[in-house]
């Protein structure tokens, strides 16, 4: 008996120390949102003339209806010098006849295109970047995914913020206006929950960066092994940023977010996805295990619970209360990162929310499920501490 008073003593403490950190979190990340994010161009820190040359590095494999649209956004950055790196792996990929196109249209842009890779590792994206990465000219390389769309100014953007300590800058994962449910499901996801860990996780001190958008110094990783140092992980980012990290480089977050803007979604993809994240965070940092208790419905039970115990509150009544008040946070947090109107209607984003947070407990226990992974053409097995082995058909 005395043993379960105790248990239920310190679910209730869990209970009430979740309350806050989460709470926390809620309100760090709407705060940072207001006051970092979508700042004017007249804050830069940089005259336009000194900024430094970049290198961009763009992975590119197959094509979508927006690949076309997203890639000249890239020829036509507001930037004093910088050259772009179009790299595809296969000789007969139809990006390339993409990339054709951009290059004959913009010949006044530094533009080149390299085909066929360099097999170095696992990790397919590496591969495809070997031979851009290793005729870089500038010190900074931007390596950037083949989704993301951006502004003329967002290359100033990031460059403002690459300080002398600083050996990182990274933006805000986020999704541009599309058309359909699918697509609100992700911008409320990319607009939530994960700015929230994301946002959190960098303002305390934790390296948190994904590669959508990087910005890097070319020396630094080159101390590190340089590319090919990191061709043995799928998750390539974490290890670049870690590396750079153990190095005493500083990060710094743009202010603009990082605007993904794939031509093909849909709910299927986006759940295919979330697993494939969070098998590899499982792996690469075991806490991840703890991830479903930061979830609005699972982390309502267990504070409600509390309250409960402790004050002999109805649950059920705080349970509702506490995911309202959630809901609203959310909203907020969307408004801040996205920075002007949604698209989508309040009902919209209220049901997008619901199965959002539905989803997040099945998404995790898919991925304890299966340890393997399926990311572009490969099937992969990972092994405790990011690395994997490429599983292949016999």
């Amino acid at each position: 008996m005395a043993v379960l008073v105790l248990a239920m003593q310190g679910i209730a403490l869990f209970g009430f120390i979740l309350f806050f950190v989460l709470w926390f979190m809620h309100l760090m990340s709407i705060i940072y949102a207001r006051l970092h994010l979508h700042k004017k161009r007249s804050e830069v820190k940089q005259p336009f003339a000194q900024l430094a040359g970049v290198s961009l590095l763009k992975p590119l494999k197959g094509v979508d209806p927006n690949l076309m649209s997203n890639l000249e956004t890239f020829f036509t950055l507001d930037y004093p010098k910088y050259e772009i790196l179009l790299c595809v792996q296969d000789q007969d990929d139809p990006a390339i006849d993409v990339c054709k196109k951009l290059l004959a249209k913009y010949p006044g842009v530094d533009a080149r295109l390299f085909v066929g890779g360099k097999k170095v590792g696992i990790n397919p994206k590496i591969n495809n970047l070997m031979p851009g990465y290793e005729g870089a000219r500038y010190n900074l390389v931007w390596i950037c995914d083949s989704g993301i769309r951006v502004k003329p100014d967002t290359l100033a953007d990031m460059t403002n913020q690459m300080t002398d300590k600083v050996g990182l800058v990274h933006g805000l994962p986020y999704v541009a206006d599309r058309q359909g449910f699918a697509a609100t499901l992700e911008q409320v996801y990319f607009g939530t929950s994960h700015p929230r860990s994301y946002i959190s996780a960098n303002v305390t001190g934790i390296k948190c960066v994904t590669g959508m958008s990087c910005l890097m110094r070319k020396d630094v990783l080159d101390q590190a092994g340089g590319l090919v140092a990191f061709a043995q992980y799928i998750a390539e980012d974490y290890f670049m940023a870690k590396a750079i990290a153990d190095r005493g480089w500083k990060f710094s977050m743009a202010t603009q977010v990082a605007l993904q803007n794939s031509g093909s979604y849909s709910i299927a993809q986006f759940q295919s996805r979330m697993i494939r994240w969070t098998k590899l965070r499982i792996n690469m940092v075991p806490a991840t295990v703890l991830e479903p208790v930061s979830e609005c419905f699972l982390a309502s039970l267990i504070i409600g619970w509390a309250a409960h115990y402790v004050f002999r509150w109805d649950m059920m009544v705080f349970f509702m209360c506490h995911c309202l008040a959630w809901f609203i946070s959310d909203y907020i947090q969307l408004t801040g990162v996205q920075g002007g109107p949604l698209c989508f209607s309040k009902l919209d984003f209220a049901v997008a929310w619901f199965i959002r947070e539905s989803m997040a407990v099945q998404i995790f226990l898919s991925a304890l499920w299966d340890p393997t992974i399926s990311w572009r053409t490969g099937r992969y097995r990972l092994r405790c501490g990011g690395t994997a082995e490429e599983i292949l058909d016999v």
